[in-house]
């Protein structure tokens, strides 16, 4: 590592090298927060295994949940290598594989139901078009923008992301409501959810749009968030066809595991299976 520069500049170059290599603007700002947090703990001292270490255990100490400590230790690890400093990695910890869901933050179908009424209720079309969109497609927010006029006369959207390129088709009816909407909008091309200055909406954007609805539509704020919405396409969607293999690819999942993840079995329903084996006299 060329210690003329200071870390911060190291960060700076390491997240244009994200840029190339096309990593989403979500997992770089994941990454560049994971990689201040640590800069910020390291103090100005020298990078060495040993303290790559004691930011592990630091993290562990703070209460971080495994998963969410393992995601900022990719982040460092990533750096590091970039940085040629590759023997100073350090291991995840060990996760044991889950079994099942947090029922807290399960969005069910009757949340999915008051939230979309609660927006119409409101007079907010393009929200409730937009989740509609995303739970029956099951596509990222970040890909929102592949949702556009000639995918809805096509009745299917091509799209482009993490170096992957696949198909999804958009359901009959939606399509309508699509273009009725689009239509009423004056967008005669291109993408369909745009801001009043004809701009994309931003993840942010629609993030706060979707948690302003949860008072008035009576459901839990934490389990409202775009990515929910998506894992309640893939429940519904595995449930209606039993094949996973499919729904990875609808999903754009290069490994199954990362699709069973959303097909886990709520807590209260793993425990049904349990009293329903009858093993208790």
């Amino acid at each position: 590592m060329n210690k003329q520069k200071s870390i911060s500049e190291h960060i700076s170059t390491y997240a244009n090298h994200l840029r190339l290599e096309e990593k989403s603007t979500a997992t770089i700002e994941k990454y560049l927060r994971d990689l201040r947090n640590f800069t910020h703990w390291l103090d100005g001292r020298e990078i060495t295994k040993e303290r790559a270490a004691e930011w592990k255990a630091h993290l562990t100490e703070q209460g971080y949940a495994p998963a969410s400590v393992n995601a900022m230790l990719s982040a460092l690890n990533g750096l590091l290598d970039f940085l040629g400093l590759g023997d100073c990695r350090v291991k995840f910890l060990k996760l044991q594989r889950r079994m099942f869901r947090d029922d807290s933050r399960d969005l069910t179908r009757s949340d999915y139901d008051a939230l979309t009424a609660a927006a119409r209720a409101q007079g907010k079309a393009r929200l409730a078009l937009l989740m509609e969109t995303i739970c029956a497609t099951g596509i990222r927010v970040s890909e929102v923008r592949y949702i556009t006029v000639e995918a809805a006369k096509d009745g299917r959207a091509e799209i482009a992301l993490k170096g992957k390129i696949r198909v999804i088709l958009l359901p009959n009816k939606l399509c309508r409501k699509l273009l009725k909407y689009a239509k009423k909008n004056k967008t005669a091309s291109g993408e369909i959810f745009l801001t009043r200055n004809g701009t994309s909406l931003s993840r942010r954007q629609i993030w706060a749009e979707m948690k302003g609805l949860c008072r008035a539509a009576g459901v839990t704020a934490s389990k409202v968030f775009p990515h929910n919405f998506r894992h309640l396409f893939a429940t519904a969607f595995y449930r209606a066809s039993r094949d996973i293999v499919k729904l990875a690819d609808v999903l754009g999942h290069s490994s199954i595991e990362t699709t069973r993840i959303y097909l886990l079995t709520s807590g209260a329903e793993h425990q049904r299976q349990l009293d329903r084996l009858g093993l208790v006299s």
